[in-house]
């Protein structure tokens, strides 16, 4: 998979498509929200791992969510 790069505010936006597709609990929704939320390189990075780890179908489903 490519190097994926996201703005707070696009984290903001995927953190919205995961709550609908996976839950508003899940860590990988809490973890976009965080990052979004606060900016910082830890936060950020262990919201990309999180999202990365998710099943191909959700992730391609938020991504999808993001660009309609």
């Amino acid at each position: 998979m490519e190097e994926l790069k996201f703005d707070r505010d696009a984290m903001g936006r995927l953190a919205k498509a995961l709550a609908f597709i996976c839950g508003p609990d899940n860590p990988t929704t809490v973890a976009l929200q965080a990052a979004s939320a606060s900016g910082s390189e830890r936060d950020i990075t262990k919201a990309r791992k999180l999202f990365l780890s998710l099943k191909p179908g959700d992730r391609q489903a938020a991504l999808t969510m993001l660009a309609d």
